[in-house]
């Protein structure tokens, strides 16, 4: 297999395009109802070695009296190249566009209405703050209620200094001093500050009275615009990194513009995503536990404006049973409210599914708004909500086969069902067959703390092999360990079965989408019980697929999912063939003093973390006894490891510890360096050189 062949195949998924973001609006006719639905667009473009994104308009057409049922759909506009937008949002009455754009260096707040360019004002210029805030973190752009005014997060500047009783700069004299920041992902954002622009004047001022110990983010005018919501996140006695970890602490503020800051969440807990329903009654917010498992499965918590009062809306789901409601574990998408202010829309992992569900504040009621996830012959594995606007959903569909999809439709009112309708096909879809396996542990490997527990894993492999009769198999294992590998679209995967090979993606216990019991399962047991899951899955494939070659299987996998990949190579070396593994963590005592996430690292292996922990001989025996290095000696497979200069999460000089101790061994080994890539590894070149090298090792040695 040529290396022209191998990329060209990657082009062909990878350069698919993904609908990140929608937006509705709506207009009445004498007789009809007018929909405008516009959808932000993601595709990799490998020639320039970057992603691009492009906007695409549809109209849709509704009768007055029937609001519920789309008569048409008009074909689509053009494509429109969107270029340095950071953030943007729609004004609620007037249909005022605000964007905050990256171009020459300088960050800009343009205002953009139906004539054209409204409004531009240099932000950068006007040196009032550092960069704006484009992450999902603590990013957000928002409207007062007058239309007058925007709310948004950005760096605290760090230019104001002040002179000492002898003339010297403080900034000179701490030019040195180190600053903290949020560490992977989120490099040099330290200090964020809230700010409001007054559209009418021009003028930016700081909201200065937030707790000096809270970081804060996620903000959004409360009704009347005296005040603001956010999420402050706690930054003493130090900063803790927040990617992918959904248990710091923080909590909900209210904060009056006269300078009144008001804490509306309990203490010693992380809560995210506040959202103000459409009658500016209710607040409803995520809520979880503080350390403990990175990721967790959340409550949903409604604040009544009015009384004070807090309540549960979803509680924890401990273990769902087949076919219900397992629980939130993603962010809220900015519109998630119906019209009427009393349901929520949602999407979520359910054991191998990503689905949609509404839940009705009144009956408290979850209801899935896909197919059932107990229907394997359901088209589409994966059910993304993007926006729901004046009752329409815009969602995004896929499934390993089939590439994302945009599909639109009404919330059904009770006892209905929605009425998809397609508005964006793929360009292609692929001859790949996919099933779902469910996967029992034996008595042997069941967790006596959390005994019963299943798991479950997606194969996908070629409809008609390419050349033999029995099929190479590649064990892909996710990272996290709290993640999913839902039955959506995967790049890698659909990469790897177009040139021939099977894939199977492994949920082991641990994985999101099993119910809270299912991740805490996995607490002291890393190295253990999610290495026999994957074999165990790997074994339960091979006894039900005989076109799967038992000769013939390698592991892949990044983060945790190199540190199973790792592991398994180590614990059955006569099993595996090849291995692939991206910052993979090897050996858990030496990363301790090096990730953002130090807490991780106690709690992975069983032990509890404070922020004063000093380490002892025997949690760093601990930490060894877990890791993939102490199994080092035992490896006979090819290892290619690919590693980010930058990654803060896990230490590229993880990779290398076991890069040397195989060198040692003249044991076959190859390093990929990516010196300006993170942890996730997500340039553009990045990935296309990863999935080139992998398949070329895969072809080498099996």
């Amino acid at each position: 297999m040529e290396p022209t062949q191998i990329t060209g195949g990657y082009a062909e998924v990878s350069g698919l395009p993904t609908p990140i973001s929608a937006r509705v609006s709506e207009e009445q006719l004498p007789e009809l109802r007018v929909y405008t639905v516009t959808a932000e667009w993601s595709q990799s473009n490998l020639v320039r070695g970057s992603r691009v994104h492009y906007t695409q308009q549809w109209t849709l057409i509704a009768d007055s009296n029937d609001r519920r049922s789309i008569r048409a759909v008009l074909p689509p506009r053009s494509c429109s190249p969107v270029s340095g937008e950071l953030l943007s949002r729609l004004s609620p009455v007037r249909g005022l566009r605000a964007v905050i754009r990256e171009t020459g260096g300088c960050q800009l707040l343009e205002i953009w209405d139906s004539h054209g360019l409204r409004k531009c004002l240099n932000l950068t210029a006007l040196n009032k703050h550092g960069r704006v805030y484009d992450d999902a973190q603590f990013g957000c752009l928002s409207w007062s209620d007058c239309e007058t005014k925007l709310l948004y997060v950005a760096e605290k500047s760090k230019n104001t200094s002040t002179e000492t009783h002898d003339g010297e700069s403080v900034s000179w004299k701490d030019r040195s001093v180190y600053c903290e920041d949020w560490g992977e992902a989120l490099t040099n954002k330290s200090s964020p500050v809230m700010c409001v622009v007054n559209l009418q004047n021009g003028t930016v001022s700081l909201l200065q009275d937030v707790l000096p110990d809270v970081s804060p983010g996620q903000a959004l005018w409360a009704p009347g615009s005296q005040s603001v919501f956010f999420v402050g996140w706690y930054h003493e006695p130090f900063r803790l990194g927040l990617r992918f970890c959904s248990n710091r602490r923080s909590a909900l503020f209210k904060l009056d513009l006269d300078g009144h800051c008001e804490c509306l969440s309990g203490d010693n807990l992380s809560v995210s995503c506040p959202r103000l329903s459409p009658d500016g009654s209710t607040l409803i917010y995520l809520q979880g536990q503080v350390f403990g498992p990175h990721n967790q499965c959340l409550s949903l918590q409604q604040l009544d404006l009015r009384s004070g009062k807090t309540s549960a809306l979803l509680d924890v789901v401990n273990r769902p049973q087949t076919g219900e409601f397992a629980g939130v574990y993603e962010a809220l998408p900015s519109r998630c409210w119906s019209a009427d202010s009393q349901r929520v829309v949602f999407s979520s992992a359910c054991r191998n599914w990503k689905d949609l569900f509404m839940v009705d504040r009144r009956s408290k009621k979850v209801t899935s708004l896909s197919d059932s996830p107990s229907d394997l012959s359901r088209v589409y594995g994966s059910w993304k909500l993007l926006t729901v606007q004046r009752d329409l959903m815009v969602v995004c569909c896929s499934s390993p086969n089939t590439p994302p999809t945009l599909m639109v439709g009404f919330l059904p009112s009770a006892g209905e069902a929605v009425t998809w309708r397609i508005l964006q096909q793929p360009v292609m879809t692929f001859d790949f067959h996919w099933t779902v396996l469910d996967v029992k542990p034996p008595p042997e490997e069941d967790n006596t703390h959390y005994s019963g527990l299943d798991f479950s894993a997606v194969l996908v492999k070629p409809s008609r092999p390419l050349r033999e009769a029995r099929i190479p198999l590649v064990v892909f294992i996710h990272g996290g360990p709290h993640s999913q590998f839902p039955a959506e679209w995967n790049c890698t995967t659909a990469g790897l079965t177009k040139l021939g090979f099977a894939v199977l993606m492994v949920n082991y216990r641990g994985s999101t989408g099993f119910g809270q019991d299912s991740i805490l399962s996995l607490i002291g047991q890393i190295g253990s019980q999610d290495v026999k899951d994957v074999q165990r899955a790997v074994l339960t494939a091979l006894h039900s697929d005989l076109t799967l070659d038992p000769e013939r299987l390698a592991v892949i996998g990044g983060s945790h999912g190199g540190f199973l990949s790792c592991h398994l190579v180590g614990q059955y070396p006569d099993f595996y063939r090849a291995c692939a593994a991206r910052n993979p963590v090897i050996n858990a005592a030496t990363l301790l003093g090096t990730s953002d996430i130090v807490d991780w690292r106690y709690t992975s292996v069983g032990l509890q973390y404070s922020y004063d922990q000093i380490p002892t001989p025997e949690a760093l025996a601990v930490m060894l006894e877990k890791s993939p290095i102490t199994h080092a000696a035992q490896i006979k497979a090819p290892v290619l490891l690919m590693l980010g200069g930058r990654d803060r999460r896990v230490s590229p000089h993880q990779g290398l510890e076991l890069y040397k101790a195989l060198k040692s061994r003249a044991s076959p080994v190859r390093l990929l360096w990516f010196a300006e890539d993170g942890h996730s590894l997500s340039r553009v070149d990045t990935q296309v050189d990863c999935f080139l090298n992998t398949v070329m090792w895969l072809n080498q040695h099996l």
